[in-house]
């Protein structure tokens, strides 16, 4: 009986340990999903006293937009920043790699004319089909591809800081957001929210011309291989497939700065790009397409009401997570199982002499495939069931009382930017 005693407190804590992490997760501010609702406790007081002379002493001094950027993101000479991968933070580096290609591309458009420009495959989509119609050209797979998505990593690289160094980071500056942890997270949930809306918008566009027109899920399969592609639909999984390389060579190489779930983000990017890899290769863009469209649509939604937290529009961001949940539950659980039920039980749509890994053939559909692509799918839904359980606690709290956010800060050690503090000693 001694011996057994012990065990009853010991499964007491399992149970309440469960329930702290989770209460940790939370109200993690370092957690990609649940930190932008853990915001700062408002240290200027909604309705501040006025004094006799009739100005607001809690008024905050007006900020003068700064346009200067850190240390980190200043070139230290090209040749040193292609060696240590810099050019991924620095505008002018990644600016620079770029035109080489456009004025290779212009000197041989201009003086030699009369022969193909070799150059054309970096800066274009290539392996068109010969005999193909102009109005509806089709396209194969090639290995020019990756030179392609290789030079769209650098564009992306400098889309990215461009937006958020020279218009996202002084518009928070002027809005009042002064710490320098929350200036890079608006910055990066602010690009997030114009990438994932071009292309949640590119990717609808592209399914209006497919047969799989929003989620016919059985036109996934009928007359497969779907080898010779659209040239809409190659250029959009090609940049995808850009962006997302890249996303995951931001976080690798630490110009975000990492969540405490960078594991489960890592997770999710490199189940993401073999996603993309393989239904590329195995000629199922049409499934990649709709898998897209379900992940960007939603995320526009949550980077929207990461950045109205962040800028403390605290109605509108809890009308707006409310949004984003609706829009979360349809798109990547109803629509992500509609989805997996059809790998599962449509996967024989394909006909029996198209089964098989036949390559020459662009027939890749051997039986195993179908669990080949049925786990990445369901392991992506699995991560998704489990932000969308943190979601959820947050939205009950917050109808139970509680605001979107409590008391806690993600940057409440961290000092105003020094650019800030400047600005506000001139002030």
């Amino acid at each position: 009986m001694s011996a057994a005693a012990p065990n009853k407190p010991n499964g007491r804590r399992r149970a309440s340990s469960m329930a702290e992490r989770l209460d940790r997760i939370e109200h993690d501010p370092n957690h990609h999903l649940t930190g932008p609702f853990v915001s700062d406790t408002p240290t200027v007081p909604a309705f501040p006293p006025q004094d006799p002379t009739g100005k607001n002493k809690h008024a905050k001094p007006k900020q003068k937009v700064a346009f200067a950027v850190d240390e980190n993101s200043r070139s230290a000479g090209l040749w040193e920043d292609l060696r240590t991968m810099r050019w991924m933070r620095v505008p002018a580096s990644s600016a620079k790699i770029l035109g080489v290609p456009i004025l290779l591309w212009l000197n041989w458009h201009f003086l030699s004319s009369h022969e193909p420009n070799p150059f054309s495959r970096v800066l274009f989509i290539s392996g068109r089909i010969a005999g193909t119609p102009d109005d509806d050209p089709r396209y194969r797979k090639s290995y020019w591809d990756l030179l392609f998505v290789a030079y769209y990593v650098v564009v992306f690289a400098f889309v990215r800081q461009s937006i958020t160094l020279y218009i996202l980071r002084p518009f928070a500056r002027w809005w009042g957001i002064r710490k320098e942890a929350k200036l890079d997270r608006f910055a990066e949930q602010g690009y997030a929210i114009i990438y994932f809306g071009f292309f949640a918008s590119l990717g609808i566009y592209v399914m209006s011309g497919l047969p799989t027109w929003w989620f016919r899920t059985e036109y996934f399969w009928l007359d497969y291989p779907h080898w010779d592609i659209k040239g809409g639909l190659k250029s959009y999984y090609l940049l995808q497939s850009s962006y997302w390389l890249q996303q995951l060579l931001v976080m690798v190489l630490g110009i975000e700065k990492p969540r405490k779930d960078f594991w489960e983000l890592v997770a999710h990017h490199i189940v993401t790009l073999w996603l993309i890899g393989w239904s590329y290769l195995v000629n199922l863009t049409f499934i990649g397409n709709a898998v897209f469209i379900t992940m960007d649509f939603s995320d526009i939604w949550l980077s929207f009401s990461k950045c109205l937290n962040y800028m403390q529009l605290d109605r509108t961001s809890t009308v707006s997570f409310i949004w984003l949940i609706c829009i979360w539950t349809y798109m990547r659980h109803w629509l992500n199982w509609k989805i997996l039920w059809s790998v599962w039980n449509e996967f024989d749509l394909v006909v029996p002499e198209n089964r098989h890994w036949d390559p020459p053939r662009g027939v890749w559909l051997a039986p195993w495939l179908r669990y080949q692509i049925f786990i990445p799918i369901a392991m992506l839904q699995v991560l998704m069931f489990f932000w969308s359980f943190l979601m959820w606690r947050i939205l009950y709290r917050t109808i139970a009382g509680n605001a979107l956010a409590d008391d806690r800060s993600d940057d409440e050690d961290e000092p105003d930017s020094p650019i800030a503090e400047k600005l506000s000693k001139e002030d």
